[in-house]
């Protein structure tokens, strides 16, 4: 069986981080301090030694944020002033494409540079093109203030690949819709439509053969081959890393199927599976090391059986107890009695 301890934190590019703070100072906000608040009662994980940063470190400023500032809106208002700068070979990408279509294809296939959390996909549904932006967290549904000031920031960065000739149909959240939506229709231009499956820009399907002016494809194929060195580099973003991530994500709450978690990773069943098999591994195996760590914490915290197996992802206590057993070697109530004890 995989080991659970193999398995890497995924992280995220520091692109963003850099974003964020320049926005905050825009809004008049002293970053540094804005951190120290986010931060002081929880301990943050060290840096990585890429220099890159811990994603699910990224929860505690969005979930404090509008506290801490007093703005309810403040994902809105720091996507409102962000700038849609080139920080990163991704950008360039996108940059160099020949058309929107190629920029975005460009971005599905590098985004796990940007952060390993990321689950975008493009999907043509007729006229229309819907860019899945989704970004999953360990323990928590999609971030509203995270979401609401990404979906603004895309929104000006492929306004900016077209010469602003980039035009929304719908934005979509997963998150409820709050209380007020008047800055919701200021900024994007209409209202979003709230409670979805996922987050997602809608836009016309035509505005992906639009060329570019600053399409330069020998230009392309260099940042290519450098961003797909960045990404073999990126062990902790790998696909069974991330697939770990995924589960962890939907046991006990989504479909954690081989068809759910492929269309969930934007790919094939058959190809996620030949994916597994050339590294060694299966869903199964990954699944299981998944619900094995889960099953330990939660019986550390205290969880009564019928919820840890429940949030492990058994609809039984008995298919639970099995695999337990299997594990340990014991049942789970012996080895909570054993963690007591030590």
């Amino acid at each position: 069986m995989t080991d659970p301890a193999t398995f890497a934190p995924l992280t995220h590019s520091a692109t963003l981080r850099r974003l964020l703070y320049e926005a905050l100072a825009d809004l008049g906000q002293d970053p540094g301090q804005i951190y120290f608040g986010v931060s002081q009662h929880r301990r943050l994980g060290p840096p990585t030694l890429e220099g890159r940063l811990r994603h699910d470190d990224a929860p505690q400023f969005w979930l404090s944020a509008d506290t801490l500032i007093g703005d309810p809106d403040i994902g809105l208002h720091l996507g409102e002033v962000m700038k849609p700068r080139l920080l990163d070979v991704v950008g360039y990408l996108l940059l160099a494409s020949r058309d929107l279509g190629e920029a975005l294809t460009s971005f599905l296939r590098f985004q796990h540079i940007l952060s390993g959390g990321f689950v975008a996909q493009l999907r043509t549904e007729g006229p229309q093109a819907r860019l899945v932006i989704d970004l999953n967290y360990l323990g928590f549904s999609s971030l509203r203030q995270q979401m609401e000031c990404l979906a603004l920031l895309f929104t000006k960065l492929l306004g900016f690949i077209t010469d602003d000739e980039f035009r929304l149909e719908g934005v979509q959240f997963r998150h409820p819709r709050p209380a007020r939506v008047s800055e919701h229709v200021r900024l994007f231009g209409l209202l979003p439509a709230f409670g979805c499956e996922h987050d997602a820009l809608l836009f016309p399907a035509a505005l992906l053969k639009r060329p570019s002016r600053t399409a330069n494809p020998d230009l392309h194929q260099v940042l290519w081959q450098h961003a797909e060195a960045q990404l073999t580099a990126l062990a902790g973003n790998d696909l069974l890393n991330r697939l770990r991530y995924l589960l962890g994500v939907r046991l006990g709450r989504a479909d954690c199927s081989m068809d759910a978690c492929a269309a969930e990773l934007g790919m094939s069943a058959g190809a996620l599976q030949r994916a597994l098999a050339e590294q060694g591994s299966n869903l199964r195996r990954i699944r299981e090391a998944v619900q094995q760590v889960r099953a330990v914490e939660l019986l550390r915290d205290g969880k009564a059986l019928r919820e840890v197996a429940r949030d492990c992802g058994f609809s039984e206590l008995s298919p639970f107890y099995r695999a337990f057993r299997r594990w340990y070697g014991m049942p789970p109530e012996v080895y909570r009695e054993r963690i007591r004890i030590s």
